[in-house]
């Protein structure tokens, strides 16, 4: 099982970042291989489509997982569609995030959080 988190840095100890489509690094766990990986997110620079390709580097990373704050619905209809859970709420580091995911603290997201266009403003 692959659990991605959106993040500021590369490891565990990075601040989350709740900006699904604008954060600047996908910090991924196996819990089962015990393993810890990160990827660049495609669409913390990008000028418009952020969501879709974040969306999509996510679902390409064969992730079964999301940890998130904010998911609008063009990200969240990939997300979906690739068969991924997204959970919201995450707060502090990539570590706390996933110990509360662990321990069923984040809510899940049946729906985008919210609307279009909404990380315009981080670029």
């Amino acid at each position: 099982m692959k659990i991605c988190i959106s993040a500021c840095g590369k490891d565990p100890d990075s601040e989350v970042d709740p900006q699904f489509g604008r954060c600047n690094y996908f910090v991924i766990i196996d819990p089962d291989a015990g393993s810890v990986t990160s990827i660049k997110n495609p669409g913390s620079e990008a000028s418009s489509g952020a969501g879709i390709r974040a969306a999509e580097a996510v679902a390409g990373a064969g992730i079964d997982t999301l940890l998130t704050g904010s998911v609008g619905p063009n990200s969240f209809s990939v997300l979906f569609e690739a068969g991924i859970e997204i959970y919201s709420g995450i707060r502090n580091t990539v570590s706390f995030a996933l110990r509360e995911y662990q321990s069923g603290k984040l809510p899940i997201l049946k729906s985008p959080n919210v609307s279009n266009y909404n990380g315009m403003n981080k670029v």
